[in-house]
């Protein structure tokens, strides 16, 4: 049996100065340096956390065109595009033919949803993956008005005859870049929604949202 402390020292500060000792070195409370070291910062007040915000769907949407200009001059292929880049294309019954000669499947490169599929998906570091199809991406992002495009937002196009048959991507001062057909390159064209072919076929503009 151990011994029984004299009872002076049970009921002194010594002593609850010992038992406090013991339980520090039990761990059963907390020492003031982890407890400082543990604390959680103050949260940002909402007025600093507001701008963030605000720039961040900007800065997401630069990223989006400055990989969309690094792909100008990979050749079109029909189906090529992918998460990882350019790919093989191929041919269907209708698409892939340049001259009556099949060159999607002989040609690495974007048709126009692959690229924009890419270009969200490698700038967004993989929190935008859009499908590999022109309505799909077009039902899967935010609506946004002419007047307020920005950099890496998609503009789509249609026809009576050919609903949502093309996406672009906006690469700011009013230009876009795209995949547009077999037999051609990825290109930047200039004032695109001034230009008759294509302001007279614009169906809207959207915005990808990353996920969550």
């Amino acid at each position: 049996m151990e011994p029984r402390l004299p009872y002076r020292d049970e009921d002194s500060g010594v002593g609850r100065r010992r038992l406090l000792g013991l339980a520090l070195g039990a761990g059963l409370v907390p020492t003031l340096g982890s407890a400082t070291a543990h604390a959680e910062p103050a949260p940002a007040p909402e007025g600093a956390r507001a701008p963030e915000a605000a720039r961040a769907p900007v800065a997401l949407g630069r990223r989006v065109a400055e990989v969309a200009a690094a792909q100008i001059g990979v050749p079109y292929a029909w189906g090529g595009g992918d998460r990882l880049g350019a790919s093989l294309g191929f041919c269907d019954d209708e698409n892939g033919y340049l001259d009556g000669k099949c060159l999607g499947e002989s040609t690495v490169g974007f048709d126009c949803s692959g690229l924009s599929l890419y270009c969200w998906y490698r700038a967004s570091h993989g929190t935008v993956e859009l499908g590999h199809y022109t309505v799909a991406q077009f039902h899967r992002s935010a609506v946004v008005d002419r007047d307020a495009l920005l950099p890496g937002d998609l503009l789509f196009f249609s026809r009576p005859e050919a609903p949502l048959h093309h996406v672009g991507i906006y690469a700011g001062d009013g230009a876009m870049i795209h995949a547009e057909r077999t037999g051609t390159l990825v290109a930047r064209v200039e004032g695109v929604l001034e230009i008759p072919r294509w302001s007279g076929e614009f169906a809207g503009a959207r915005r990808p949202q990353p996920f969550g």
